[in-house]
């Protein structure tokens, strides 16, 4: 039975008898006492003053006296350190209520404060693009007893995206307050994504829907939108301000296609930052259409086909050419071949439709004429892409160099032939290509490790860079570029003995695939280029040159800051250098010559669509605590500036003008136990013997 809870003092019993056995001779001796009652006997009172003294004597009463250790009670303060915090003087204003919260804590001694900040984007990859307040106050009171919490304080300008839906649970950490750092009737103009594709088909546009709204009202009818498609020149477009409306984006490249846009200022702005987003779709290519042209049968042709069919997106169209047209023996012509060659079709109306043209040992011998020869040569300077794999025929008088296609091969025959083993090797500048970097099996300190070649043409290079070489270091394989497109020569026919597995074979897929994929103008495979990679709030920016280039690159951060970054050049043609990103949005990386554009972040985060200050987010939760919602800026012209702190009972108000209630939970531990007995044994006997002895002689008289 407590007595005093404050002081932990409490009477309790301990009967020296069981109650089995106690309870029975309490009711006998009481009913005794009853029947002398009813019987109107001398020395009733004393012999009921007697029974209860012993009564209670055997119930063995004692004085118990806890010593309590108090519990400090813990507050939790959070403080919102994301992007939006930077507008105006939030972050000042958060770090003033900070220390000013920190000091008039201080003074209650049975208050623990934690403080955490959060929405830095420091923790998850992904934390800059939403504020994450509630996930940072569930850490810091992990290891606390809800019975211990006090409650919490938020300093935020309200923009929370993990509210929980159940706020009914928070009620057992005690109030929750929110301190607002910015003004009251804040108005911005932002930009959204409302609708993009993430992928399109190369060389046809996709559509997008965008929209451009003033908060809290509208501002003006229309607004001018910049657009700027992968760092080139600027277009503006005016749209109307609260309502969709829809634009195209020209997929003119395999790989990422970024599209900027920038609204112009309002009247009325909080910031910049979301008056930019970005829109980012894959290009893809719907199927490669390759034209792979054979002079006479041989080994090698299965190669080409078993890696051009390989690949399910590739459409392949495959000429062998079985009988030279000077041939004559009579054969009839409606035997000479399965299907007429469709010469005009493939080299004059169709030739544009392909991707990709391949000459496979092909030598002149009237089959196709100069003037489609022709054809394929403006082809490639209006950007298409030629391979050319010389066999025995380039070194002769019939060789393709002496068609209109040696404007625009890389290398000239010389008129003689190598007929002797060799192990093709890379060269320095095609251990910087991408094509032939880092081949499975070449080695730096030795020859590589795949098989050897019997036969290479002997070609003497005008032009592009050489990859690869072969017998006495003649140029082996020669990658070009012609006017906006690409020529490769291949200076032999025998790569097939890799895919045979010759001498342990060669990495002729991987060679061929890059190949393929360099002349189709693949991003992945460009030699001399600049990127930049996102992972999370990590921007990698990676230069390809086929020269060490020392140069520094610079950095433009959304907020139009510049930082110079040293790239680390591996000797594999990649400069590297990491920077993480301190907010969201569009990061432009320029050398001078080329510029890369890195989104990080979501194209329209939540972070940047609404940045004004607000307190309807916590209304559920300060409504479900008992907290309250307080303006900092409210308080600034205050004797005392700042909101006051108060220690309240549970059963109290929490919050109120200009001040936020702590809960004092009272909470303690035990650290020793003091037991007095109330009935010495000497009193006890001496009070029962008197009482019936009294009795004794009252009923004798």
């Amino acid at each position: 039975m407590p007595v005093d809870l404050l002081t932990g003092t409490s009477i309790a019993l301990a009967p020296l008898l069981p109650w089995a056995l106690l309870a029975p001779l309490l009711g006998v001796a009481v009913l005794v006492v009853a029947v002398a009652t009813i019987r109107r006997a001398r020395g009733v009172a004393l012999r009921l003053l007697a029974v209860l003294v012993l009564a209670l004597a055997l119930m063995n009463p004692s004085l118990v006296q806890e010593k309590r250790e108090p519990i400090k009670d813990v507050a939790v303060v959070v403080v919102d350190d994301s992007p939006s915090q930077a507008i105006g003087n939030r972050r000042a204003r958060a770090e003033q209520a900070l220390t000013d919260l920190t000091q008039r804590m201080k003074a209650f001694d049975d208050l623990e404060l934690r403080v955490v900040r959060a929405g830095d984007g420091a923790g998850e990859a992904g934390a800059i693009n939403e504020t994450h307040l509630f996930d940072a106050l569930n850490r810091a009171m992990a290891d606390v007893p809800r019975r211990r919490m006090a409650g919490a304080v938020l300093i935020t300008d309200g923009q929370i995206h993990d509210v929980p839906e159940n706020v009914a649970k928070l009620a057992e950490i005690g109030p929750i307050h929110t301190l607002l750092t910015g003004d009251r009737d804040e108005g911005d103009r932002r930009i959204a994504v409302v609708q993009a594709p993430s992928y399109g088909l190369v060389g046809k546009p996709v559509e997008l829907t965008i929209r451009v709204d003033d908060m809290p009202g509208r501002q003006s009818p229309d607004a001018a939108v910049t657009l700027r498609q992968d760092g080139g020149p600027p277009r503006s477009v005016r749209i109307p301000v609260g309502r969709d409306f829809r634009i195209e984006l020209p997929v003119n490249h395999g790989g990422q296609n970024v599209l900027e846009l920038e609204v112009e200022a309002a009247r009325q702005e909080l910031t910049l930052a979301n008056n930019r987003a970005a829109v980012v779709v894959n290009g893809v290519r719907d199927r490669l259409r390759v034209l792979l042209v054979s002079g006479e049968p041989h080994a090698g042709e299965r190669t080409w086909r078993n890696l051009l069919k390989a690949d399910p997106s590739v459409d392949l169209v495959h000429f062998t050419i079985l009988r030279p047209p000077e041939k004559q023996d009579g054969t009839p012509i409606r035997e000479l071949s399965l299907i007429a060659f469709p010469i005009r079709e493939l080299f004059e109306v169709k030739l544009d439709e392909f991707d990709l043209i391949i000459f496979d040992r092909y030598r002149r011998r009237g089959v196709l004429p100069q003037m489609y020869l022709e054809n394929i040569a403006e082809y490639v300077r209006k950007g298409g892409a030629l391979l050319e794999t010389s066999g025995q025929g380039y070194a002769s008088p019939l060789s393709l160099y002496r068609t209109p296609l040696g404007s625009i091969l890389p290398a000239a025959p010389t008129g003689q032939t190598i007929d002797r083993p060799f192990r093709p090797t890379v060269t320095e500048t095609g251990r910087r290509h991408p094509v032939t970097a880092g081949l499975p099996g070449d080695r730096l300190d030795g020859e590589p490790q795949w098989g050897r070649w019997f036969h290479q043409v002997e070609v003497t290079p005008n032009g592009g860079a050489v990859v690869m070489q072969g017998a006495d270091q003649n140029p082996l394989l020669v990658l070009d570029r012609v006017g906006k497109g690409r020529v490769a020569q291949l200076a032999s026919d025998q790569i097939w003995l890799w895919s045979r597995g010759f001498e342990g074979g060669g990495p002729q897929a991987e060679l061929l695939r890059r190949l393929a994929h360099w002349l189709m103008k693949e991003p992945e495979l460009e030699e001399n280029d600049l990127r930049a990679r996102v992972d999370g709030n990590r921007i990698t920016v990676e230069r390809r040159s086929l020269e060490p280039d020392p140069r520094p690159v610079t950095l433009t951060t959304p907020s139009d800051e510049t930082t110079a970054l040293t790239l680390t050049d591996d000797k594999t043609g990649r400069s590297v250098a990491t920077v993480t990103a301190s907010a969201p949005g569009i990061y432009r990386v320029s050398d001078g010559e080329r510029t890369a554009l890195a989104v990080v972040g979501a194209v329209n985060p939540p972070e940047l669509a609404d940045v004004r200050t607000t307190g309807d987010r916590m209304g559920p939760v300060t409504k479900a605590t008992g907290g309250g919602v307080h303006w900092i800026a409210d308080t600034a012209d205050a004797p005392r500036p700042g909101v006051e702190v108060r220690r309240t009972r549970p059963d109290r108000e929490q919050t109120g003008s200009g001040w936020i209630g702590l809960r004092a939970n009272g909470d303690f531990t035990v650290t020793g136990v003091i037991d007095v007995p109330l009935l010495p044994v000497g009193a006890v006997l001496a009070l029962v013997l008197g009482a019936m002895l009294m009795a004794w002689r009252r009923e004798g008289r």
